[in-house]
């Protein structure tokens, strides 16, 4: 008799054609990534307003969070992979998060008072880490329901990254309109309830799955818990280290450095020179990315501050709350992604498709852009409030920048590493998305104006910071579209073969989700 994980994955049935198990992970990261986004969407307001941190303080403390996002999904792989299991992880990580979120809610009495400070840095810290068990392994059950030759393979990550993108639309709007409106705990509260929703979905959901994700070995009750001690520890060590800022960019940078220097010099002396020719030309990618995240993710930190102090969010009427504008990059995900995927596809065909190391240039060119579009709009204002529509018109261009960069850029990590250093330079890959996100915050204090008089002149240092790196941004962007044939020619792409059939990085094919925090694909198997 087959056991659970040989059958199907279609064993319990099937829903448009893919296996019910699907849906049930749909739904689960649905629900997981409202909770995400509904608490990011008021995270810097909470920061600036409750707590009552300067602009700069609060920007490095989000840069810090959102970077240590990132970095936990190497401890959550590594654990599933090694001994938990993909299943077992993700539910110990919805576990967390959970009370991560719910504990958001405790307000305390806000200032600076510790006891209560000490209660918020605990409920990051629980986020963070329960971020790092579940998106670690969330992903790879999906390609688990499917065998490796199956054609529904790609459209079931289509299916899933609308799951990402829903949740992330949903949880900006409705957990930023109570935060704002009704109360911090409401907002809070609501990412909480969507988070437990998710939990409740995956547990209800667990005979559809199949047996996938389910621990490699044996595993006794003693090594299990033992498992689950060691997410504790590590919530207790970022409890510590998203108080402690500057040890996250020092630890970055001695790891980010040690990194690099690590690839480049195996790549040099163990790899044939088109290997080591691939790895420079990712390397170079990597480097561009972190320009890149460094500009975007300032949509929830100096932008959304922007947009509420200086932007006149009157729409039909209606003061939108700051944090709804959150909101905006999943939904013009899901309304220009496909149009990207047809317009490459085509472009392919023509064999005039932009090679990746151009759409990187084109991402670069755009986030800047995006900036020196808003700071036109609001010089033209004058003293008025910035018309709103420049906010729509900032996001716009930062997705499409993001659809040109982010999909483009997992897929590449996957093409040019070979077989034996693939997970080594995913891990480059994310590690340089961790230094964009705390460089974020070193940019948003660059924007905060400690010490300046008037809101007027703190609105004229902003714009200066978007204007300068604006323009920085093109002016890289254009280098790397000038440099762009040479990274091609070390691609090899002509010369370019598969060392194993069905190792294609998860999701590569896909849109993304909104931002990606935390996302850390493996390869399908």
């Amino acid at each position: 008799m087959a056991t659970s994980y040989e059958q199907s994955g279609d064993a319990r049935g099937t829903i448009l054609g893919h296996p019910k198990g699907l849906f049930i992970l749909f739904f689960a990261e649905m629900w997981e990534r409202f909770s995400y986004y509904g608490m990011r969407a008021l995270l810097i307001f909470y920061l600036t307003k409750h707590w009552l941190f300067s602009d700069g303080e609060a920007g490095v403390i989000y840069g810090a969070y959102t970077a240590l996002v990132y970095i936990t999904p190497v401890l959550g792989g590594y654990l599933a992979d090694r001994w938990l299991g993909q299943r077992k992880a993700v539910l110990y990580g919805a576990v967390i998060l959970t009370f991560g979120h719910f504990l958001m809610g405790f307000e305390g009495t806000g200032g600076q008072d510790q006891a209560s400070l000490n209660i918020f840095w605990l409920a990051l810290a629980f986020i963070i880490v329960g971020s790092g068990f579940l998106k670690a392994n969330i992903s790879v059950i999906v390609g688990q329901l499917y065998p490796r030759t199956d054609a529904r393979r790609d459209p079931a990550y289509t299916i899933f990254y609308m799951g990402i993108n829903l949740g992330a639309f949903l949880g900006s709007l409705l957990c930023g309109y109570l935060g704002e409106v009704y109360g911090w705990s409401y907002g809070f509260g609501a990412a909480g309830v969507g988070m437990l929703l998710g939990l409740i979905v995956f547990v209800i959901g667990k005979p559809y799955l199949l047996g996938r994700g389910e621990p490699p070995k044996a595993l006794s009750k003693g090594l299990e818990f033992g498992l689950y001690a060691v997410g504790l520890v590590a919530v207790v060590v970022c409890w510590w280290m998203v108080q402690n800022q500057d040890v996250v960019g020092t630890l970055l940078g001695i790891f980010g450095a040690i990194l690099v220097i690590g690839v480049v010099a195996y790549s040099v002396v163990k790899l044939p020179s088109e290997e080591r020719d691939r790895i420079f030309a990712a390397m170079f990618l990597i480097f561009v990315s972190i320009v890149f995240w460094a500009l975007f993710e300032q949509a929830g930190n100096s932008l959304n501050l922007f947009t509420d102090r200086h932007v006149d969010r009157s729409i039909f009427g209606w003061q939108m709350p700051a944090s709804m504008f959150q909101s905006l990059n999943a939904a013009y995900i899901f309304l220009l992604a496909p149009f990207f995927a047809w317009g490459w596809t085509l472009l392919g065909r023509k064999g005039k498709e932009p090679s990746a190391p151009f759409k990187f240039g084109l991402g670069v060119i755009q986030v800047g852009l995006g900036f020196l579009v808003l700071v036109w709009g609001a010089n033209a204002a004058g003293v008025s409030a910035v018309p709103v529509i420049f906010i729509f018109l900032i996001y716009l261009l930062h997705t499409t920048g993001e659809l040109c960069l982010s999909p483009v850029g997992l897929s590449s990590m996957n093409r040019l590493a070979p077989a034996h250093m693939a997970s080594l330079i995913m891990g480059t890959w994310f590690f340089a998305s961790a230094t964009g996100n705390f460089a974020a915050g070193l940019i948003s204090k660059a924007a905060g104006g400690e010490g300046l008089e008037g809101e007027e002149a703190g609105r004229e240092l902003v714009l200066s910071v978007y204007s300068t790196v604006g323009w920085y941004a093109i002016g890289i962007g254009v280098v790397v579209l000038v440099l762009s044939p040479a990274i091609r020619w070390l691609m090899h792409l002509d010369t370019l073969q598969d060392d194993n059939v069905g190792d294609d990085l998860l999701g590569q094919s896909e849109a993304g989700e909104a931002l990606a925090g935390g996302v850390h694909p493996e390869v399908k198997g």
